[in-house]
């Protein structure tokens, strides 16, 4: 028996939990469950986070986590209770399986079945924002070796367990050679432990057209959070709707499983949501616990109701469906048929007691790191970048030299191009002459000469190699 923590959200939430939760029970689900509130209740009662404190501490005691979708309230500083949950709680792998249902429901794509996993903890998605000049603002695009193993090594784990063939890999690396490189350096070190699997790679705007063109030819995608984000999505609708996936969120200690799809409060307590993304959520719930056999038999079980024809009414089309059901009904028939398994789509067959072996991370010996260099970043309000460097000259040590000036990561000093446009906020690179390293206490020279010479520096990024190789990009155009 499994003691998991269910939250019944917000809107539709309440019913496809209830439905979801009585199919799952019907079929032998061996789990005790201790429900929670949150969501739209606790926001507007003052908990900008939305959930109480002695709620996180049933979830971290349960470590499994059943949630319907919540509703945010818009404006007033409310944060998203998903982004604080999948943080919190170090859920750091998202896993979407996006599978067509044809002919059933519709779609362009009949033979498509993929599962996307996506890193739920890093990238642009840490948040982190600074307005640094009138008219430009950063956003900090944040990738972590232990967070690039993680995330892939659970991709090759899941096509090993759950016997899929190939993990494509997603990136930009093209343009982000730092921070998407990584992920694909990472990507193909751990792809060699795996050689049974196969293994590509594709850049991420030819890859997802690829995708919403030809989704039959991928199997298992692993990509970063943005880009997996959008994939997942766009990935669940070209499958036949969002309103049918489900999603596991998955971390060393705790796992979190709900549906794709929103609170959609105007069809709240009307009897008329699907409860088959929450219902998939679940499915996942129980391959986690070890309950393989109860979830084959829901799974099974929903695909015969789904080729029955028996429809709620956002899959619902004349001439396919037979029977335009309510919530409640949905449910019933899927109940009925407990035990029946689907002729025409593939029916489910979870392996028993199977096991991701994912160790923890263990940190690589360190870099020898060396400091060559600095770059330091202004707001100015001219246009001419000869005019910039000029004023710099007063900013320059005896030792180091202005070998470089971008805006917005493209090159204009020197030999820059009088048609790039130029904002207020300038990349200004210092390295040191005589081609050794810079010290800090140098860095901080350049600072105090600019505030001498009222050059307004915001930011500062020091340039490191590690064991030799260039930690930093270069501007374009160098």
């Amino acid at each position: 028996m499994t003691r998991i923590t269910v939250a019944k959200g917000d809107g539709i939430g309440p019913e496809i939990m209830n439905a979801t939760l009585e199919i799952i029970k019907a079929a032998g689900a061996e789990i005790e469950i201790d429900e929670i509130e949150v969501g739209e209740k606790v926001y507007l009662s003052g908990n900008s986070s939305g959930i109480a404190a002695e709620s996180w501490d049933i979830i971290r005691r349960n470590k499994i986590f059943l949630k319907a979708p919540i509703t945010t309230p818009q404006g007033g500083g409310y944060k998203s209770l998903n982004v604080t949950t999948r943080k919190f709680l170090g859920l750091y792998s998202n896993v979407r399986p996006c599978v067509s249902l044809h002919p059933f429901v519709e779609t362009k794509h009949p033979k498509m079945d993929i599962v996307i996993i996506r890193e739920n903890e890093e990238d642009l998605y840490a948040g982190i924002e600074h307005q640094q000049t009138d008219e430009v603002i950063q956003c900090l695009k944040l990738i972590s070796r232990p967070g690039c193993e993680k995330i892939v090594r659970y991709a090759f784990e899941y096509a090993k367990v759950y016997g899929r063939k190939k993990v494509t890999c997603f990136t930009k690396d093209n343009i982000m050679k730092q921070t998407d490189g990584l992920f694909h350096q990472v990507f193909d070190e751990i792809a060699a432990e795996y050689p049974e699997i196969e293994n590509e790679h594709w850049i991420i705007d030819i890859g997802a057209a690829k995708m919403a063109d030809t989704p039959e030819i991928f199997d298992v995608i692993v990509t970063l959070n943005l880009y997996g984000d959008v994939l997942s999505d766009i990935a669940a609708q070209i499958a036949g709707s969002v309103g049918l996936a489900g999603s596991a969120n998955i971390g060393e200690e705790c796992a979190m499983f709900e549906a794709i799809h929103g609170s959609a409060p105007r069809r709240a307590g009307q009897n008329l949501a699907n409860p088959s993304g929450l219902l998939e959520g679940a499915v996942m719930m129980l391959n986690h616990i070890g309950q393989t056999e109860v979830a084959e038999k829901v799974q099974n079980a929903w695909l015969k109701t789904i080729e029955d024809g028996i429809h709620t009414y956002d899959i619902y089309k004349e001439g396919v469906s037979k029977e335009k059901v309510g919530t409640k009904e949905f449910a019933e028939a899927v109940i009925k048929n407990l035990g029946n398994k689907p002729a025409i789509l593939k029916e489910v067959s979870f392996a028993k007691d199977a096991v991701l072996n994912l160790p923890k991370y263990v940190k690589k010996p360190a870099a020898k790191k060396e400091l060559v260099g600095v770059d330091l970043f202004v707001h100015w309000n001219g246009t001419d970048p000869n005019e910039i460097a000029e004023k710099l000259k007063a900013v320059t040590l005896q030792n180091t030299d202005l070998t470089m000036i971008t805006n917005r990561g493209i090159k204009v000093w020197p030999e820059g191009f009088e048609e790039t446009f130029c904002t207020d906020h300038w990349r200004c690179r210092f390295k040191p002459n005589d081609g050794k390293t810079i010290t800090k206490n140098q860095i901080i020279a350049l600072l105090s000469n600019a505030v001498d010479a009222n050059v307004d520096v915001i930011k500062t990024e020091n340039l490191y190699e590690f064991d030799g190789k260039l930690g930093f990009s270069l501007g374009q155009g160098q």
